[in-house]
């Protein structure tokens, strides 16, 4: 049995994701694009991975500069996500918010929940996707732990008064 394109879509569509920029900047340039496709490896060593798909205007950039970071977005970053999911110039996608750098040299979003910055570590081809391993070597947290989240195609917030659930 073969599932369609269009079912996968919706079936992932249904499954939650954090709404991150995913930066870079170096020699080839800087570049960054709006990802949910992001998850942690492993804490030994810090490792995340990033799904970028290989027909994508920054796929390269991110492959030469071989440093990213996955900025995480809080609820007010809606529209910084749609800029960067768009196809606005990389130069417009960073006009916008306050930008600085950690050791990596890739961008940092300053109002972002929190910030991984990576030394591209490997790289796995799958299907129309690249799949980059980033070794994490620094992090910036926000003093309010507040996210952006995407489900059933649509933003939702997270917030910091939201009561934990306790396990039974």
């Amino acid at each position: 049995m073969t599932v369609s394109q269009e079912e996968f879509r919706t079936a992932m569509s249904r499954l939650g994701a954090a709404v991150t920029l995913v930066t870079t900047d170096g020699s080839a340039g800087r570049h960054g694009i709006t990802a949910s496709a992001v998850c942690s490896v492993t804490d030994s060593p810090p490792t995340v991975l990033v799904c970028v798909n290989r027909a994508s205007g920054a796929h390269q950039i991110f492959k030469d500069n071989g440093v990213f970071c996955v900025n995480v977005l809080a609820p007010d970053h809606r529209d910084l996500a749609m800029a960067f999911a768009g196809k606005l110039p990389p130069e417009e996608r960073f006009a916008a918010e306050g930008w600085s750098a950690l050791s990596s040299g890739a961008p940092v979003l300053e109002a972002a929940t929190v910030a991984l910055d990576c030394r591209l570590d490997q790289v796995t081809e799958a299907g129309t996707h690249s799949v980059l391993f980033g070794a994490v070597i620094g992090t910036r947290l926000a003093q309010e732990a507040e996210g952006l989240v995407y489900f059933n195609r649509d933003f939702h917030s997270l917030g910091s008064s939201a009561a934990p659930s306790s396990a039974s």
